[in-house]
């Protein structure tokens, strides 16, 4: 099965979003700050969308919460994956895996069976996202990278298991708007709170530097995630999730040419087998 051009034009656009609100959390200067600002700025109207729209479809509660509590735990390893590593390494590795553990999760719970070709397109989406890590041989290990790895990794967990949620909560919504507005306001009230609690006394000096970051972000982090619920929703998760995951492609851009970061030409190599990747998930069976 293939994505809708549509689709496919619009999770792309997805991918591009996320990696750019990404970057913004690693180029500020409190990454807590930042990401709470990031995941408030969508509250106000998603309050104002639930208040106005009809009751999301009770079926759908227990995947929102389950994901509200997985994105509490994906913020946390994925600001100290930020805190301890370079952008362009630990964005690969926190989403390479998702594509192929998604795959594998959607065809255990709603029975999306690939095909063989598809199967292999997914596994090598996942190989090539996550070699864009890898350093070269004889390069010089930074002290804090098997902290940045081990991160990742526990970031990449998180990941898998908030997606297969959200795609299967969005399906049973009834809308996946007022879905992705009740994940919005689940997963930012508390992280504003805990933010409060972290920067008591001294919260106005972080929000200054970092608020026309924070909320640049939080309007790209509202428009891609809110595509990829819906994407969803309407789409085989397999399918979705590796295309979106193409993010990385955008992400290790944006390190190497605005956090400075080196790229080099595996990492192109790496870039060209993603590609190769999601054209073979995208052939069909």
């Amino acid at each position: 099965m293939t994505l809708d051009p549509g689709v496919l034009l619009l999770v792309l656009l997805a991918a591009v979003l996320h990696a750019s609100w990404n970057a913004l959390i690693k180029a500020g200067g409190d990454h807590l700050v930042v990401t709470a600002i990031i995941m408030f700025v969508p509250i106000p109207p998603a309050i104002a969308i639930v208040l106005l729209q009809p009751a999301m479809a009770a079926a759908a509660w227990p995947y929102v919460i389950l994901s509200a509590v997985v994105h509490w735990i994906y913020f946390g390893v994925l600001i100290g994956a930020y805190r301890y590593g370079d952008f362009s390494q630990v964005y690969p590795i926190a989403r390479g895996s998702a594509p192929a553990m998604v795959a594998f999760e959607a065809w255990i719970f709603e029975g999306e069976a690939l095909s063989a070709t598809e199967t292999l397109g997914a596994l090598i989406v996942s190989a090539g996202i996550v070699s864009l890590a890898w350093r070269r041989r004889g390069g010089a290990v930074p002290t804090h990278e098997p902290k940045a790895i081990a991160f990742a990794l526990l970031t990449a967990l998180t990941i898998a298991i908030y997606l297969l949620a959200d795609g299967m909560g969005g399906r049973r919504s009834g809308d996946p708007l007022v879905y992705v507005c009740w994940l919005f306001i689940l997963q930012g009230l508390p992280l504003a709170a805990v933010t409060l609690w972290r920067r008591r006394g001294r919260l106005a000096e972080s929000l200054r530097p970092n608020l026309t970051q924070g909320i640049l972000g939080g309007a790209i982090a509202c428009v891609s995630y809110g595509i990829a619920v819906w994407a969803m929703s309407v789409a085989p998760l397999a399918h979705v999730v590796a295309v979106r995951e193409t993010s990385v492609l955008f992400g290790a851009a944006l390190g190497a040419l605005v956090l400075k970061e080196p790229f080099g030409r595996y990492r192109i190599l790496a870039s060209a087998v993603v590609a190769a990747g999601a054209v073979l998930l995208n052939l069909g069976r």
